[in-house]
């Protein structure tokens, strides 16, 4: 069963891209990207990150 966690080795600020991309078998940079877009278009995306760094769990 695959549990959705952050990433020790995608990692660039929290892990959070790198463990969205893992869970979903897609490159990070795609996850990333998507963040930006977030950010820009609804100003949202900064405000999920910081909340998924918190709530997600650890790998491993």
């Amino acid at each position: 069963m695959k549990t959705l966690t952050k990433s020790k080795s995608k990692r660039m600020v929290a892990g959070v891209c790198g463990g969205i991309a893992e869970y979903f078998e897609i490159d990070p940079t795609l996850v990333r990207l998507g963040f930006v877009a977030l950010s820009f278009l609804f100003g949202g995306g900064v405000m999920v990150y910081i909340i998924a760094a918190i709530i997600m769990p650890e790998e491993g």
